[in-house]
């Protein structure tokens, strides 16, 4: 009846055409008097995914609240910032004295059950690694946001007493720990000229599991 209803009010001319009952019809006149572009909601409720400041995330029976810089991402001006988008010219392009082709680079890999991060040169040499394991967390917990930007803001630390401030991030991975690493490293004050997100996506998926019999 609500697919019947919403499709009146998109096409107004049916309503004379299309034999309908004294529900739908009474239906249709409450609906064209409340009816506006915005308050029409048509994604089903499990692709609505809306956290505020003031959520709370349920890992393992505990609660985490949000980090801070996961609530909205910071936009950029375009007109403000020059050479905001790759160009043939890039790779040469010099970052605090260095080629953005021979900028060292932190890999983000986050999974639901931790954060692994490596930093490495550009030609892929492993320099330093660290998770959220190592930074002491243990079980759910290794696969919080908090995990993740404790992690980052250690790791973060090492670079800078390794003596390079400008890097290039790699994200791989839908954990809860992507936007708080990031935000991690930015707290320290490395200089993050670009973030790339090289999550995997398999478009021949293998067949999946028969369902449990219970």
């Amino acid at each position: 009846m609500i697919k019947s209803v919403l499709r009146l009010a998109k096409f107004p001319g049916l309503q004379e055409n299309v034999l309908i009952d004294h529900r739908v019809t009474s239906a249709f006149a409450r609906l064209t008097i409340n009816i506006t572009s915005r308050n029409i909601y048509t994604t089903h409720l499990c692709c609505k995914d809306i956290r505020t400041k003031h959520d709370k995330v349920k890992v393992g029976g505990l609660k985490y609240g949000l980090v801070e810089g996961e609530t909205m991402p910071e936009t950029t001006n375009i007109n403000q910032q020059e050479y905001l988008f790759p160009d043939a010219d890039t790779p040469n392009r010099l970052f605090n004295g260095v080629p953005y082709k021979e900028l060292h680079i932190i890999n983000i890999k986050s999974t639901p059950n931790n954060t692994i991060m490596s930093f490495t040169n550009f030609s892929g040499a492993v320099l330093k690694l660290h998770t959220a394991g190592i930074e002491g967390f243990k079980n759910a917990k290794k696969g919080t946001n908090l995990a993740a930007q404790q992690a980052a803001i250690t790791l973060g630390n090492r670079i800078l007493e390794y003596g390079i401030n400008t890097v290039k991030i790699r994200v791989q991975g839908i954990g809860a720990g992507r936007m708080s690493s990031i935000k991690g490293f930015q707290m320290v004050g490395l200089n993050i000229v670009s973030i790339t997100d090289d999550t995997r996506v398999s478009w021949n998926p293998p067949r999946p599991r028969k369902q449990r019999r219970i």
